[in-house]
């Protein structure tokens, strides 16, 4: 591969409609996420990827069935207990990114156990996007910025795209440079859209429970076919 991203960003769908076509609970499908995510972490580590985020939970996903939030957050509970060992084993550093503070007392408290568990590993970064919104990132990431402003510590005047960025969760985390989606959906449905204003996008048909070290392989490749050029060109011209 002549060109790797540092980041890959994920949205992984699927899981209900791969169990629905195998006349299972969406519950299943679901379960069978959690040990695709497992696994995927592994190959990016072992493929040399530095930063991988998963779109684990939207904030609009609280508008499903109550039972299955239910087991969502059961399975949220499963992996950490089950899997936080071997990830903080294996050296990687875990960053929960999204709202937390409307978030009941035990998720929020395996969400801080994941992330203080591992705050000093310096293996591969996985960023789990839990509770996590884009507007909703955005519209919080204004509201820090208009009480700075208010308490005088930020000018107006002083607010510009990279300054907007040091309020949002993401703050630390460099943009993806690919963001892979599966499920066949060709959207982003609210997640990191100010972070990936030049980012890559590939698209696959592959319910997530069926995403392997093939289907991440064979989107770096395509990534890096791609030429990036950020708004410009490789020569002098007009920019298209």
């Amino acid at each position: 591969m002549k060109l790797k991203p540092e980041h890959i960003a994920i949205i992984m769908d699927g899981n209900g409609r791969w169990a629905q076509e195998r006349g299972l609970p969406r519950t299943a499908g679901h379960r069978a996420g959690v040990e695709a995510l497992r696994q995927m972490v592994q190959n990016a580590a072992d493929l040399g990827i530095r930063w991988v985020t998963v779109y684990a939970f939207s904030s609009e996903n609280w508008s499903r069935p109550k039972s299955e939030v239910t087991d969502l957050m059961g399975l949220l509970k499963l992996f950490i207990r089950r899997d936080l060992a071997e990830l903080h084993q294996n050296g990687v550093k875990v960053q929960i990114i999204g709202e937390r503070q409307s978030l009941q007392r035990d998720i929020s408290g395996l969400l801080d156990e994941a992330e203080q568990l591992t705050r000093d590993n310096t293996g591969l970064r996985l960023v789990i996007a839990f509770n996590y919104g884009s507007r909703d990132e955005v519209a919080r990431a204004a509201t820090k910025i208009a009480e700075a402003a208010v308490a005088g510590r930020l000018a107006p005047g002083d607010i510009t795209p990279e300054t907007f960025c040091t309020f949002l969760d993401t703050a630390e985390i460099p943009d993806p440079d690919l963001i892979i989606r599966t499920g066949g959906e060709i959207r982003l449905s609210n997640f990191l859209l100010w972070q990936a204003a030049y980012s890559e996008l590939v698209f696959l048909s592959c319910y997530w429970p069926d995403f392997n070290k093939t289907h991440l392989v064979e989107a770096i490749q395509t990534f890096a076919a791609r030429e990036r050029r950020f708004g410009g060109v490789r020569e002098a011209g007009v920019a298209s």
